[in-house]
């Protein structure tokens, strides 16, 4: 008798798990590097590749980084976002372009609007790498003091951004640099 029951118990205690697993958010990917300095980048502008693009650019400002790709299907969904948000509250966005050919993201951004104040272009994708990126889109919020505040995996909707972003935003901006 023990030795149909083990099995059993053993199945069962996997069907718990699995099923603890499935009620999980994958989107929901949790960062190490939340509260932590900014990867260090050095890139090429996406626009102008004699320009170089680096988050020190960015010091004592609060600026968002989003990661995207013109090959991007879900980059696609949040673009017409970022472009709202960027006009409406006239955010500092900078864009990484991921593992993209320089014509394309160009030619992407000049079809769809252009929400950023810079592009920097990440052929290879060592600097996603670096910012711990998983796929495309990802958007990270970034302190005053160059900290990594927040990190966003999947397109930004709207309501991502009346309850996550601006508050978070809002909040930044008034502490001291």
């Amino acid at each position: 008798m023990w030795r149909y029951l083990a099995p059993l118990g053993l199945f069962m205690v996997l069907v718990v798990f699995l099923s603890m697993g499935l009620s999980l958010d994958p989107k929901d990917v949790p960062s190490p590097l939340i509260g932590k300095n900014a990867p260090a980048f050095t890139l090429p502008d996406l626009h102008s590749p004699e320009k170089q693009i680096s988050p020190d650019l960015y010091k004592g400002q609060v600026w968002l980084l989003n990661v995207w790709a013109s090959w991007c299907v879900s980059c696609r969904a949040e673009h017409p976002v970022l472009n709202q948000l960027a006009q409406k509250y006239q955010l500092n966005i900078v864009g990484l372009n991921y593992k993209d050919q320089r014509n394309d993201g160009i030619s992407w951004l000049r079809q769809r609007g252009n929400p950023y104040i810079s592009n920097a272009f990440d052929l290879a994708g060592r600097v996603g790498i670096d910012w711990g990126v998983y796929g495309v889109p990802e958007t990270f919020i970034i302190d005053k003091q160059g900290k990594i505040r927040y990190k966003h995996t999947g397109p930004v909707g709207w309501l991502d951004v009346e309850e996550k972003i601006m508050p978070m935003i809002q909040r930044l901006m008034k502490e001291a640099p």
